[in-house]
Formats: C-alpha cells, sequence, structure tokens
C-alpha cells in the first residue's frame, strides 16, 4: 500500500488573528467577563476549517517576534507606520497561543526574521522533500513562492469557500509571465500594509503595464529613457527606493531554521488543554463541536454570532447559539427604506463645497462621520470615501482618490476639525474609522460616541450592528452593500469600482442613521445609568 500523499500547512498566524479580529469589528464578541473574543473565536474556525476540510498531514504556525529584522535596518521606516495594536486585540494573542498548544501544534518563531521568511524557507524545503504545501494567509506577497507543488491558501470568506492560488491564478492576479515578479510589481506599486513605499505616483495598473513591457524593476529603470512625460522622470528620480522595495518585499527562502518532518506531523488534540481554554472563553459550541463535551458556564455572549460573521469561518449552521437571538424585537414588516423617508444627501466633491461643509463642521457641538473603504481590515484598507451627518436626515459623502498622496492631501483639509478636541464625534465601531484615518495622518479628537458599544452597555445580549440597530430602534432598513458591489462572493466588485453616484446615498445614509441611533441610545444610557460608565468606553 502507497503512502499517503503529505501535506503541509503554514499558517501566518498574525495575519489570521487580524483576519478574525476585524471580521468582527463592526459587532465585537464578547463573553460574559467582558473579554473580546472575537480573535480567538475566528481563528479556532480558521483552523478547524482546514483540520476538518483539507486534512492536513503536517502543520505549523509561523509568528514574528519583536526582534529587528534586516528590513528594519535596510529602512526605518519598514512597518514604522502601522498603528498600535488594539488592547483587546492585543490581549486576545495569548489566548491564541493557548489555543495553539491545545491543538497540538508546533509555533515557529526566529529572532532577526519575519513568519513571511519561515513559512518561504520551510515551503521551499518541504518541497524538496516531496511535500505539497500551503501557505494560509491572506497577505498577497506570497505569491512569489508559488510554484507547482506550494499553494496559496487564503481562507473562506462570507461563504464563498476557500480560495487556492498556484501559478495560473497568481500569473492572472498580477498579470505577469513568472511568479517571480511578484516582487517587482510590489516594487514599483509598493505595500501599504508594511510600509514599502514603491514609485511615488504609480499604481497597480501603471506596475503590470511597466512589468509586462519590459519584466523587471532593473530593466525599467535600464529604459527609463524610453518611457514618456512624468512617468520617466519618477523612474529615474526613484530608482534606488524602487530597488529598495523589490528587497523588502522578496520573502528570505534560507532562513537558519530546521526542517523537522516529525515535529510538524498533525497530532491529536490536548483535550484537557483545550478544554481549559474552551472554558475561560466560553465556546460551549466549539467544545461541543472539537471534543464533544458540555462545558458550564455563566451566561454568555460570545457564540451568539450573526449568520454573516459565521460565513466568514464556514457554515453558519455548524456554529452553535448559546444564546437565542430569536428574542430580538426588530419590528415585523413595513420597514421605511431610503426611497419612503424624505431625505438630503449630498455630494461634496468640489473644493467649493467641502469648504462649505468644514466650515459648517467647525460650528457645532458635534458630528457624525463614517469611513468607505476597501478592506474590514484597518491595517490593509485604503479610503474611498468619507460621510458626515449633523442632523437628522442630511448627510454629505465626499470621494478619495486612490491616490494615497491625493487622498492624504483631501482628507487633511478636514484634519483641523476631526483633532478639534472641543467638538464631539459619533460613529458606529468608530475605532475603526479612528484607526484608517490614522494612516492618513490625521488623529481624530474631541469626546467620542459609538452606537455599538451604547447598545453593547444598553442590550449586551443582543448583536450590534447598525443595520439590525436601524430596523429595532428606527423601524428602518439600510441600503444593504451587496446592492452595491454585488451579491455574489465571486463576482463582487470593489467599492472602489462603485459609481459615485450609488456610494453617495450608502454612505450619507451610513452617517445619517448612525446619528440617529445616537438620538436613540443617548436616553435610554441615561435611563439605565450608564452615562458615566460609558465615558470610558468613549475614551477609546
Amino acid at each position: 500500500m502507497s503512502e499517503s500523499p503529505k501535506k503541509l500547512f503554514l499558517l501566518d498566524g498574525m495575519a489570521l488573528i487580524y483576519r478574525a479580529y476585524f471580521a468582527f469589528s463592526k459587532s465585537p464578541r464578547i463573553n460574559s467577563k467582558g473579554l473580546n473574543t472575537s480573535a480567538m473565536f475566528g481563528f479556532t474556525n480558521t483552523l478547524l476549517e482546514i483540520l476538518n476540510k483539507e486534512k492536513p498531514t503536517h502543520i505549523a504556525v509561523a509568528f514574528d517576534t519583536v526582534a529587528p529584522t534586516a528590513r528594519h535596518t535596510e529602512f526605518e521606516a519598514y512597518k514604522a507606520h502601522r498603528d498600535a495594536i488594539p488592547e483587546d486585540l492585543a490581549i486576545s494573542i495569548p489566548w491564541v497561543f493557548e489555543i495553539i498548544e491545545g491543538f497540538n501544534i508546533p509555533v515557529l518563531t526566529m529572532d532577526g526574521y519575519e513568519a513571511d521568511d519561515i513559512i518561504g524557507t520551510l515551503a521551499k524545503e518541504a518541497e524538496r522533500q516531496g511535500f505539497t504545501t500551503y501557505m494560509m494567509t491572506p497577505d498577497k506577497d506570497f505569491g512569489q513562492l508559488v510554484s507547482e507543488h506550494i499553494f496559496m491558501y487564503k481562507p473562506s470568506s462570507f461563504g464563498s469557500g476557500a480560495e487556492i492560488l498556484g501559478i495560473p491564478e497568481i500569473l492572472k492576479k498580477f498579470e505577469i509571465a513568472n511568479v517571480s515578479q511578484v516582487i517587482d510589481i510590489l516594487g514599483l506599486w509598493g505595500d501599504a500594509a508594511d510600509n514599502i513605499p514603491g514609485i511615488p505616483g504609480v499604481g497597480e495598473k501603471t506596475a503590470k503595464q511597466l512589468i509586462a513591457d519590459y519584466g523587471s524593476v532593473e530593466n525599467i529603470i535600464a529604459n527609463a529613457d524610453k518611457l514618456k512625460g512624468k512617468l520617466a522622470d519618477k523612474v529615474k528620480e526613484h530608482a534606488n527606493l524602487a530597488l529598495l522595495s523589490k528587497k523588502l518585499a522578496t520573502i528570505i527562502t534560507d532562513v537558519p531554521i530546521e526542517f523537522n518532518e516529525e515535529k510538524l506531523r498533525l497530532e491529536p488534540v490536548d483535550k484537557e488543554k483545550l478544554s481549559a481554554v474552551f472554558g475561560e472563553l466560553e465556546f460551549r459550541a466549539l467544545a461541543k463541536k472539537v471534543l464533544n463535551e458540555e462545558i458550564t458556564t455563566e451566561t454568555t455572549i460570545t457564540e451568539s454570532a450573526s449568520p454573516k460573521q459565521a460565513t466568514l469561518f464556514g457554515d453558519a449552521s455548524a456554529v452553535a447559539n448559546d444564546n437565542d437571538e430569536s428574542n430580538e424585537e426588530a419590528p415585523a414588516g413595513n420597514l421605511q427604506t431610503i426611497d419612503t423617508i424624505p431625505h438630503q444627501y449630498h455630494l461634496a466633491d468640489t473644493v467649493e463645497k467641502r469648504k462649505s461643509l468644514i466650515a459648517q463642521l467647525e460650528n457645532v457641538k458635534s458630528f457624525c462621520f463614517d469611513t468607505e473603504t476597501t478592506n474590514i481590515d484597518a491595517n490593509n484598507a485604503e479610503l474611498v470615501g468619507l460621510s458626515f451627518a449633523i442632523t437628522p436626515h442630511e448627510a454629505w459623502y465626499i470621494p478619495v482618490p486612490a491616490n494615497y498622496d491625493e487622498a492624504r492631501e483631501l482628507v487633511h483639509e478636514f484634519k483641523a476639525v476631526f483633532e478639534n478636541k472641543n467638538i464631539g464625534k459619533t460613529g458606529q465601531n468608530i475605532k475603526y474609522d479612528m484607526m484608517m484615518l490614522k494612516w492618513y495622518d490625521v488623529a481624530v479628537q474631541g469626546p467620542l460616541f459609538d452606537t455599538m458599544l451604547a447598545h453593547y452597555l444598553v442590550e449586551p445580549d443582543m448583536r450590534h450592528n447598525m443595520n439590525l440597530l436601524a430596523e429595532v430602534y428606527l423601524n428602518y432598513e439600510p441600503v444593504k452593500i451587496e446592492s452595491l458591489i454585488g451579491e455574489k462572493k465571486s463576482e463582487q466588485i470593489s467599492m472602489r469600482d462603485v459609481d459615485t453616484s450609488i456610494i453617495k446615498d450608502y454612505a450619507a445614509e451610513d452617517a445619517d442613521i448612525t446619528l440617529q441611533l445616537q438620538h436613540k441610545l443617548e436616553p435610554e444610557l441615561e435611563k439605565h445609568q450608564l452615562k458615566n460608565y460609558s465615558m470610558k468606553w468613549r475614551c477609546l
């Protein structure tokens, strides 16, 4: 009988933890002790997805360490612009390590190298030793490592199923002739997530065309005189930056780390360890699913995920509801919509219109704002637009250009009002919007009101997403994002590609509805004597 194929899964630990945490950013999972368990729950379900569906024979999780790497030495600004990790996410990391330990999966780290380098080195060595390897990560730079026996594995998202990328998929995605050219694309285009600069002003489209024409960063530089106009000037002026960016984007594949096949072999879970961790986190459904045992805990909120959240990590039906959410009092039928309620939603798409809006924002005690972005993860997202509301049923939408420098310049028109400590700001999960603006060098200040957190204080056992709150408190059904980007995941477009006239109503409505929810929830906080307690949450 022939030996079964050797199948190795290498997980990018922090990327998956961030992904899990921000997947629940609009409605975090909080247990009865007040612990945000979003990252732990999402990571566990992602892990179960591959263990149950892919059945690896070998597995490991790689992490960075705090020690600087050669990339930091060569380029001081490498990853330097990243915000401090959110406090509740930082608290989650040791718990994730406990979960990994409970599953008897090795954790791989090495000072001086990133998780990417460890995964790259082991993937190449595994290939030499007859393995098929899957690099489990959402990060696009891993495309450079793909080969006949090495694949990228992007976890399932909103019911779409996992995405496995081999050579054909990478070539198509980046419009290149060889997977090694991924680093040339990144050398030109840069990578905002890692603060790899690329050539200023060269975006994805231009980078792909240049590589199609010249094959590599080095050859583009050598032929700079053949380029036209400003592009030629940019390439000549920033040639060294492009070469440095390419080097920063290159994953190291000769890390001095041992490839020990036996230590990577998948082992049975440590039931005692995992039972203790699940008990502390109040993961009753997961304990039943993984360990086939009941966990007795206090009343929990943790595993009452919305169907949309559950599908991010697999089949929603597989996630038991520890709290029956059928008792949530959503109105029955006859909901108002954007088509039935009079409103004024303005498009502020010129300097003059933005100045007029800013003048109004400067003279109010507080305003509501929201960001439209390309990703639910603030660390991997770009701004598409901003929306503001001052009074109910009136709001403004400001489109933001794709070019970072131009976007930053536009956002900075609003910098003074965002950073005015005397003007209050309201948002739904406002921490996400604040993190987005930090990428554009704007630090939101002043009294903060978060409708999501306010509702958690008033109704901790309910879900807290804006659409549900709008139905419950306003008898209103907001515009669904699927009506903009498409229902079918595989055919969805980016918010960047949606017509501005369509985004305007959707985004302005978000700000308007959030403001109306504040007006409903503030009296509830007063009634339940939670106003002072809520201030602790508002200091984010």
